[in-house]
């Protein structure tokens, strides 16, 4: 969400972040609730029966410290484990509860997702709790969940019912459902084609040692009408990519070459959804704008850019079926349908470690494909136009999805060497 989200209405937070749930497919019209725990103690939390894909501002209520209430809706039904939670620990400033598919398979099969299938998980998600099965909207439930949140957890899998997880802020809160959500995805997915591969804390360890390095500051950054125009489509793109799925709120980073090796970058610690023209990080001559801190993959952008004189953008993120390739090391073969081998004709992987500063990699910089998969880490997408290298993104994703689904049907016979000779006299000559 925004930098000034404390100045934001606990009401406007919760119809912001419940819609973009909603319309990401991880609750339905019924389900779930969201609820802030203000400095007051007061509670403002989303109502019971109310459509959530249409909820307004006007909609939320709020539940006085004194037990009172105000709005025009009975509160959520689940209201009680929200106060238990908030009770148990104060910390916690918001709670978001829903029933996300991928996690709701985890606990009808009554297990927890890994958070180590890549290196920010883990960081982001913290360990993750397990409650029992308890009837809903029950002070039982409430008792069993805040026991939970008692050890120290921020998220819980609720045994045949779905998620609940708390944070600092809403923002938090958000940032950590989204990336659980994403884990269980990707675990599921990738066991479709394979066996999934699982960090060590020593290897994600290592991943938060290397990517410490950080660009000195210039002393002064110019803004030319073509590098704000620029930052528009990197804000755009970002957006873009969280709506369709392809990048969540923690992770995702896009680059555009401005002139010669200079290059604008999106920001660390900035959610992806609601990023800002004035958030986007100029480096400029080996220095980063002041008072901004990029990406920790600033400096892949760099030496690809460096490298790579026709490319003139980045995107570097997250997207659940093409890390399930990622985190199997199957081979993502693009030969699927004509336009996936015009656009990528292959999808090559590397070893994780190999995106780290200080080891030789020249598989990445030097050899940039269109396309490449970093194990258990990202997928790194290049290309000219911005637009264009989102097309490349959305066409790989496509077809590492379709593979996915077609793998209960039977094993995937790809286009032969004759009609991808075919397509190449046609497409590339």
């Amino acid at each position: 969400m925004s930098k000034n989200l404390k100045l934001e209405h606990p009401r406007d937070q919760i119809t912001r972040i419940i819609s973009r749930i909603y319309k990401r497919g991880m609750t339905t019209t019924s389900g779930g609730n969201i609820s802030i725990i203000d400095d007051n103690g007061d509670i403002w939390v989303t109502p019971s029966a109310i459509d959530k894909g249409s909820l307004r501002a006007s909609d939320i209520i709020c539940v006085k410290k004194d037990g009172s209430i105000v709005g025009k809706h009975k509160p959520s039904s689940e209201f009680p484990f929200h106060k238990a939670i908030y009770e148990a620990r104060p910390d916690i400033k918001s709670v978001i509860h829903a029933h996300p598919p991928a996690l709701v398979s985890f606990s009808i099969v009554r297990n927890i997702p890994n958070t180590n299938i890549i290196s920010q998980a883990k960081h982001i998600c913290g360990p993750i709790g397990y409650a029992k099965y308890e009837l809903p909207g029950s002070d039982k439930l409430g008792e069993v969940i805040a026991d939970e949140f008692k050890k120290g957890y921020k998220a819980v899998i609720m045994e045949n019912h779905g998620t609940v997880l708390g944070g600092s802020d809403l923002t938090d809160a958000f940032e950590r459902f989204e990336m659980l959500e994403f884990c269980a995805r990707t675990i599921l997915y990738g066991s479709q084609i394979g066996t999934p591969n699982y960090l060590t804390d020593e290897d994600i360890n290592s991943f938060e040692k290397q990517a410490a390095h950080m660009l000195p500051e210039m002393e002064t950054t110019e803004h030319f009408p073509d590098e704000v125009e620029k930052r528009l489509q990197i804000c755009n793109i970002v957006k873009r990519s969280c709506e369709q799925g392809l990048m969540i709120s923690s992770y995702g980073t896009v680059s555009m070459r401005y002139k010669d090796n200079d290059f604008l970058i999106t920001p660390t610690d900035v959610s992806r959804w609601d990023m800002s023209l004035e958030d986007i990080v100029q480096i400029k001559g080996g220095k980063r704008e002041k008072a901004k801190i990029p990406s920790r993959a600033t400096w892949i952008h760099e030496e690809i850019y460096k490298n790579n004189p026709n490319v003139n953008s980045i995107i570097m993120t997250q997207s659940p079926y093409l890390m399930a390739f990622g985190i199997t090391k199957s081979y993502l073969n693009v030969r699927t349908i004509p336009e996936s081998w015009i656009f990528l004709q292959d999808i090559p992987s590397v070893k994780y470690g190999t995106h780290f500063k200080f080891n030789n990699n020249s598989e990445i910089v030097e050899n940039c494909t269109t396309a490449l998969i970093i194990e258990n880490d990202s997928v790194i997408i290049t290309g000219d136009k911005l637009l264009q290298t989102f097309d490349y993104l959305e066409v790989a994703e496509f077809s590492a999805k379709s593979i996915v689904m077609g793998a209960s049907l039977g094993e995937m016979v790809p286009i032969n060497d004759e009609q991808v000779e075919e397509l190449r006299k046609k497409f590339l000559t």
